[in-house]
């Protein structure tokens, strides 16, 4: 917690001043008080007392005198605040080599009912896209919030040869921003398909950069369980989403170590590419998440869940402190009436 006028501080430095002079006041009232000839007539006197509820409207109102010397400081907190509107792409690898089965029952059904659980958990306002790359990228489901049809979407992927990460992160900020005219084909120096000319072949709109993670409208979730084999530099395209303020969210499945998979007669070792993907989550102020089994898939996609959908951002809580010695008032006020008949 941090201060915006921290100088006022110094002011809470009266509490234990108004301690001392309400000790004072009681010994004060205690020798006011007319001697009796013995203590069975004193006892007699003063019945059974107030007790501890003498003491409790005055330690109420000096919490109350707390809170509201420390209102003045204005405190600032770092909290964690739910996003009104917030648009989550979720880029899905279905290339070949999700159909190992290092990931039971296989990668692709494990992303896929990770992701569904993930959706379902996303508050109704959310919206969700989902984008699917292999050798190409594709959108399968426009930004929603139907629940069902981003489900169904999910339901129809199909594997393809080749993995093109590059080319999911880029079809997603083109779903994200579809008015600066982005396209896979625009990153400089990258060949999407053979015999494909090098370089722009029209300008995006011009925009002008911000600070990385700052965009907190929308946000990229990419799984993927192997290496780029084609399409635009990963990283290139990272350095895109980072421009643009959003965060890309990477997470790996499979093992390190790959597994040996074959289709149609031929047959290749497929490995997680860890170093790629942790340098897009830091190249973008996101975070990498490695899923080496479904459960840990499900458990990354529910720690996602609050991420995604909530940021923390240092707001003054004054008025907090403020109403709290409000009601530390009212109730040494409520209490002292109703016990006492008075207020003091």
């Amino acid at each position: 917690m941090s201060f915006v006028w921290p100088a006022l501080l110094w002011a809470l430095l009266l509490l234990p001043l108004l301690v001392v002079l309400y000790f004072w006041l009681l010994r004060r009232r205690r020798r006011s008080t007319v001697r009796l000839a013995s203590l069975a007539v004193a006892k007699a006197a003063l019945g059974k007392g107030p007790g501890w509820r003498r003491h409790l409207p005055p330690l109420l109102l000096l919490l109350a005198f707390a809170s509201l010397l420390f209102a003045l400081a204005r405190p600032t907190a770092t909290i964690t605040l739910p996003l009104a509107e917030r648009t989550i792409i979720l880029a899905m690898d279905v290339s070949g080599s999700m159909r190992a089965e290092d990931v039971k029952p296989t990668r692709l059904a494990a992303s896929q009912e990770a992701a569904k659980t993930f959706v379902h958990a996303l508050p109704r306002e959310a919206k969700v896209g989902v984008i699917a790359f292999a050798g190409t990228a594709a959108v399968v489901q426009a930004p929603t919030t139907s629940r069902d049809d981003v489900i169904a979407a999910i339901d129809r992927f199909q594997l393809q040869r080749a993995t093109a990460t590059g080319s999911g992160i880029i079809l997603s900020l083109a779903t994200l921003f579809p008015d600066q005219g982005i396209e896979i084909q625009h990153v400089t120096g990258q060949r999407n398909f053979p015999g494909e000319p090098i370089g722009r072949k029209k300008p995006e709109k011009p925009f002008t950069p911000v600070e990385p993670g700052s965009y907190a409208s929308a946000a990229i979730i990419m799984l993927t369980d192997g290496q780029r084999t084609t399409g635009p530099d990963p990283i290139e395209a990272a350095k895109m989403a980072a421009e643009r303020g959003v965060r890309v969210y990477t997470v790996g499945i499979g093992t390190t170590q790959g597994e040996v998979i074959g289709f149609e007669g031929w047959s290749m070792r497929v490995r997680l590419d860890e170093e790629t993907l942790k340098n897009i989550a830091l190249i973008t102020r996101a975070e990498y998440f490695y899923a080496g089994t479904a459960e840990d898939l499900k458990k990354v996609y529910a720690s996602l869940s609050s991420r995604v959908v909530a940021e923390r951002k240092e707001t003054e809580v004054t008025a907090l402190f403020a109403a709290l010695g409000g009601l530390f008032a009212l109730l040494a006020v409520g209490l002292s009436l109703w016990w006492f008949g008075r207020v003091a």
